[in-house]
């Protein structure tokens, strides 16, 4: 996932090592990409400015679970990918995001730790969140009040009935070129990230559930009996 710090995703079979090296980096952009949404999720900004639509979301959010859809269009257009599953976000630093279809794929942050699963090939890399998400946008998931620092953010012109945050990196190391936001009342609908390979990935929110109790079993992971255990 570009140079986003996080556990590589695990190589998944098939019968074409190029296919197989497309999944992969649909897979490391896509965490990628999960993990810059949390990081913004995760921290309160000191000054509101102009983006009081984001602030509010956050100060009136501690856990939010929705379904998603995925479309990945490459710089050429061509061949969109799609997928699709569910996420669940605990503030501060805890969320998983479950890859349903065409394949399954999980990703787990504790807090302490991030679990990537792969159950076709029982495999599971673990990393200390900090060390997974190093100097990274991500690196906000550990709770530090630096958005602003690492982040130009700015509101876009209203489209296909939602209003638009962009975030942009200030550091050419952060993996993506910009991050927007989309959002339909108080709620967040929409989110596009443009990576650095000129890779788009949409991702359309619904079913949103803000506030509402969640298990904290959701948010371990315990590798089942077989599983091959990669890292810390």
């Amino acid at each position: 996932m570009s140079h986003a710090a996080i556990p590589h995703p695990i190589p998944r079979f098939g019968r074409a090592r190029r296919e197989q090296a497309r999944k992969d980096g649909r897979c490391r952009r896509f965490f990628s990409g999960v993990l810059y949404l949390c990081a913004l999720l995760f921290v309160r900004p000191a000054e509101a400015g102009a983006i009081d639509k984001l602030y509010r979301f956050l100060d009136t959010t501690t856990t939010l679970s929705a379904d998603f859809a995925q479309i990945v269009v490459a710089k050429n257009g061509r061949r969109p990918q799609r997928s699709a599953g569910t996420m669940l976000i605990w503030r501060p630093g805890k969320f998983r995001w479950q890859i349903d279809e065409p394949y399954s794929q999980l990703l787990v942050g504790d807090g302490e730790r991030v679990w990537m699963y792969d159950p076709d090939l029982r495999q599971a890399t673990v990393s200390r969140m900090d060390a997974a998400l190093g100097s990274t946008p991500a690196a906000l998931l550990v709770g530090t009040d630096t958005l602003e620092k690492n982040f130009e953010l700015r509101e876009l012109e209203a489209r296909e009935g939602l209003e638009w945050v962009e975030a942009q990196p200030r550091s050419p190391d952060g993996g993506f070129e910009k991050l927007h936001l989309g959002f339909d009342g108080e709620e967040l609908k929409a989110m596009e990230l443009y990576d650095n390979f000129g890779q788009t990935t949409s991702l359309l929110f619904s079913n949103p559930r803000r506030n509402q109790p969640l298990p904290d079993a959701l948010f371990r992971f315990a590798p089942p009996a077989g599983v091959d255990v990669i890292g810390q």
